[in-house]
C-alpha cells in the first residue's frame, strides 16, 4: 500500500531532488540501487507525463499538478497493489484536477491498481469511483455502486449530500435539505448520530443505533431504509 497526498507542496521536501523524492521508497526498501534506481525512476516520471530530466530539479520549480505528479510517481515506484489518495486533486485547479483524475484512471488500468479516493466533490467521485461509501461523523452509513447512489440514495444524509450539489440553472433554486449542526464526534447521540438533523428522524432512532446492514446490492445504516 502507498499514499497520495492531498496536498502536493506541503508533501514534497523542498530540499530533496525530483529524483531522491521519488526513488527514496527504492532506498528504503532495498529494491534498487544506482543505475537501476535511476532507470527505475526515469520510467515512472515518463508514466506519469514528466520528463526524465525533471529528476534533477527541486519541487519549487514545478506547478500544482507537476507536484502532483511527481507524488503519484513516488507512490507508484513501488508497484503497490492499493493506493489511498487523500483529497488528491482539491488543492488543484478544475483543468488540472481532470488531467490528474484521468492520470490516475489510466495508471489503475495499466498496473491493476485498487485505489480508495477520499473526496468531497460530488462530481469528482462520481467521475472516477466504481463504488461510494458516505461517511458521516466517522462512519459508513452507506455503501453502494456509483450509478445506484446517485440515482437512488437510500440514507438521509445522502440524499442531503446530493440535493446540495450546485445546478447550473440560475433559475433553480439552492435546496440544501439539511438543518442543524455537524455532529460531534467526541460527544455522539445515544442513538443514530444523524437523528438530530435527520427529517425522517423517529422516536427509535434517537435511543437505537442503526446497524450497517446490506440490503439487496448496497450497504445502509438507517432504521427506516432497511
Amino acid at each position: 500500500m502507498q499514499m497520495i497526498f492531498q496536498d502536493p507542496f506541503s508533501s514534497l521536501n523542498p530540499r530533496m531532488t525530483v529524483g531522491d523524492i521519488v526513488g527514496e521508497p527504492l532506498l528504503i526498501h532495498n529494491l534498487a540501487k544506482g543505475s537501476e534506481k535511476k532507470d527505475r525512476i526515469e520510467v515512472m516520471l515518463k508514466k506519469v507525463g514528466l520528463k526524465p530530466e525533471h529528476s534533477m530539479r527541486y519541487p519549487h520549480a514545478f506547478s500544482g499538478g507537476q507536484r502532483q505528479r511527481i507524488g503519484i510517481a513516488r507512490a507508484l515506484i513501488l508497484h503497490p497493489d492499493f493506493i489511498v489518495a487523500d483529497e488528491a486533486v482539491s488543492a488543484l485547479d478544475v483543468s488540472v484536477q481532470a488531467q490528474v483524475i484521468n492520470l490516475l484512471q489510466d495508471l489503475q488500468a495499466e498496473m491493476g491498481l485498487t485505489i480508495l479516493f477520499i473526496a468531497h466533490n460530488l462530481g469528482v467521485v462520481r467521475h472516477c469511483c466504481t463504488r461510494i461509501a458516505v461517511m458521516y461523523a466517522g462512519k459508513m452509513v452507506e455503501l453502494a455502486p456509483t450509478d445506484q447512489l446517485f440515482e437512488d440514495p437510500k440514507h438521509p444524509y445522502t440524499r442531503a449530500l446530493l440535493s446540495a450539489v450546485p445546478d447550473p440553472d440560475p433559475d433553480i433554486a439552492m435546496n440544501y435539505g439539511i438543518s442543524g449542526e455537524v455532529a460531534d464526534v467526541g460527544n455522539l447521540p445515544k442513538g443514530c448520530s444523524f437523528a438530530p438533523r435527520c427529517p425522517d428522524c423517529m422516536d427509535m432512532c434517537r435511543n437505537e443505533q442503526p446497524e450497517f446492514c446490506k440490503t439487496n446490492d448496497r450497504f445502509v445504516s438507517c432504521i427506516k431504509a432497511l
